[in-house]
């Protein structure tokens, strides 16, 4: 049976994060994962997950300055101090709630250099990472819903990947931006199988429930199954409503 993991960055938004991940439990997800969860106080989350027996995938670095746009500090030259500091900062609070992964967020640029600085700033992430048995994941966004972002080809993510070699550096594959920028999102899954280290999904291309759109995700889900996979998939889409009013994806595609 396929399990699901409820991304709280998009679902249960109108609730605190720990009322979120009990709201999460009630409707039957299998996990929990977050996006920026810092100005919770990580004990309340910890308690919020030990009482419902979910795991917390997965959280992001900051992104930096939002007000001016921001969206990750990895990959910006001369801002290598914030963003080893937000890598250190995400990995704490990753500690303290049980969280397996980071994702770093690479940010607004491009150019060789902004690639070096990125490669770098992975390689820290990862020594740091593993001391506690973490991964570190990065994924690619599309340029229609980020504009500019540094990282925006799973080739691209690929090739860093397959550089800096470390075993605890994986690619978080989203069928969402990949299906909107890349087309065959099962080609892609097959290509991509060994450096996959979680999955994320949404409709293509309006970002809502995954009971619609361009992808067929009951063929995803059973072609996941047939590969393999058997960790939650990142329910990461748009409710245009209640959270609860857009669950009924969840029976027909388990």
């Amino acid at each position: 049976m396929t399990r699901f993991s409820a991304n709280l960055g998009f679902l249960w938004t109108d609730r605190a994060l720990p009322d979120a991940i009990r709201a999460a439990h009630a409707a039957g997800f299998d996990a929990v994962e977050c996006h920026w969860p810092y100005d919770i106080a990580a004990d309340d989350v910890a308690a919020a997950l030990a009482e419902t027996g979910l795991p917390m995938l997965g959280l992001n670095t900051r992104r930096g300055d939002v007000a001016a746009g921001e969206n990750g500090l990895a990959a910006l030259p001369g801002r290598m101090d914030e963003a080893r500091a937000a890598i250190d900062e995400a990995l704490a609070y990753a500690d303290a709630i049980g969280a397996g992964a980071v994702h770093v967020m690479a940010g607004k640029a491009e150019g060789p250099e902004a690639r070096a600085v990125f490669a770098q700033n992975l390689h820290y992430a990862c020594a740091r990472a593993a001391k506690g048995g973490r991964i570190i994941l990065i994924e690619p966004l599309n340029p229609f819903d980020a504009p500019g972002y540094f990282l925006n080809t799973t080739a691209q993510a690929a090739d860093l990947i397959t550089e800096i070699a470390a075993p605890n550096l994986k690619l978080m594959f989203d069928c969402y931006h990949v299906g909107r920028t890349e087309g065959d999102v099962i080609a892609r899954l097959g290509a991509l199988w060994p450096i996959i280290g979680h999955i994320q999904f949404a409709a293509v291309p309006d970002r809502g429930p995954p009971d619609h759109g361009d992808l067929d995700y009951a063929v995803v889900f059973a072609e996941l199954a047939r590969m393999g996979w058997v960790q939650p998939l990142g329910a990461e889409y748009r409710p245009t409503g209640a959270t609860e009013a857009s669950l009924g994806w969840m029976s027909r595609l388990r």
